[in-house]
């Protein structure tokens, strides 16, 4: 896909985050601000979600104006059908918020972009953004393995209501946020106040931009090269955070890899198509850059779940060190198996 196609796509941010965790603070915020933009924010139900209706100027069946040019819908029914009615009104939207309920998954919200042809060339997904609240957090991750999908999913996560939390229980939520997904950005919130554009336009599935917008994604990996320094790498970034705790979860992990010598496109393709058919349940979210044998051009990739998009992206630089990484987020991933198989994917 072409640079000009995607610029001309309007961005969809997928809100997720469990009950209560201050996701209507955040959606009323972007409906009634004076931003000077034209958001559409789809909510399952708006009766449920709390919108304040003070905030509303009219409203027909299922779409209600705002007062500051925004609009608000309610999902009944198919998502794709909604997505399709917006796309058809006048006037063009600066960008396009779901919020799913507190108890789903964001996976298949995120596919959508992926599968449906007809919304994936007039939308495109930007990020997953996770509200969490700070002081449930800790019990929502014992109890509701929805939310820890929602963290594992994210790229980014606002923790919010920290006010109503000690410093060490805040840190302490952090850690087993980075202990789930260490590549998501982090944000402390008090009733959800952020800059709207750390929250939108956050272009994370971009595949042109998986690098330049985490820096620290599979930057220093090579605790990881033994299974064994897994903790080792986590307090070398607790430090770097001041953080010193790190939570290993049990059944919830990243898995890294990284290899110096080029890879063998016609043993890559199809060992990751065969991991994804298989694991692909287990597998929320997959990215990587490859370099390939006798090719100049890096190639990038990204997947949820079963379903993976990946391009040639651009030449490799002359000062550029050539190498592939990728990264596995998912729950009981068999490691040793992906190890083993990355392994003979390298070209002889």
């Amino acid at each position: 896909m072409s640079e000009q196609a995607s610029a001309d796509k309007v961005p969809v941010t997928v809100l997720t985050g469990y009950l209560g965790a201050g996701k209507t603070t955040l959606l009323n915020r972007i409906l009634s601000e004076p931003h000077g933009k034209k958001y559409a924010v789809i909510v399952n139900e708006f009766g449920e979600i709390g919108i304040d209706n003070d905030l509303v100027v009219g409203a027909d069946e299922e779409v209600f104006e705002m007062n500051n040019g925004c609009i608000c819908c309610t999902v009944r029914g198919d998502l794709v059908r909604i997505l399709d009615g917006l796309m058809r009104r006048k006037g063009k939207f600066d960008a396009v918020i779901v919020e799913t309920t507190g108890l789903a998954d964001p996976a298949p919200v995120a596919q959508t972009f992926f599968i449906d042809e007809n919304i994936g060339r007039r939308t495109r997904l930007d990020a997953v953004v996770t509200v969490a609240d700070a002081k449930w957090l800790n019990d929502r991750l014992k109890d509701a393995p929805e939310a820890k999908n929602q963290i594992a999913f994210a790229d980014v996560i606002l923790i919010n209501k920290t006010d109503l939390v000690s410093r060490e229980e805040l840190s302490e939520v952090e850690a087993r946020i980075r202990g789930i997904n260490p590549y998501a950005k982090v944000h402390r919130t008090e009733r959800a106040q952020i800059p709207l554009d750390e929250v939108l336009g956050r272009h994370a599935f971009d595949l042109d931009r998986i690098l330049d917008l985490e820096p620290e994604f599979l930057a220093d990996e090579e605790h990881h090269d033994h299974h064994d320094h897994g903790h080792e790498h986590g307090h070398e970034h607790a430090h770097r955070h001041g953080r010193f705790k790190h939570y290993h979860d049990e059944d919830m992990q990243s898995v890294s890899l990284k290899s110096d010598k080029p890879l063998d496109p016609d043993k890559f393709f199809p060992w990751v198509q065969d991991l994804v058919q298989k694991e692909g349940p287990n597998i929320l979210r997959c990215k990587g850059i490859l370099s390939f044998k006798n090719d100049d051009d890096r190639f990038v990739f990204q997947g949820v779940h079963m379903i993976l998009d990946g391009n040639h992206q651009r030449p490799w630089n002359k000062n550029e060190k050539r190498n592939s990484r990728i990264v596995f987020i998912g729950r009981n991933l068999p490691e040793e198996k992906i190890r083993l198989g990355f392994a003979s994917c390298i070209a002889q």
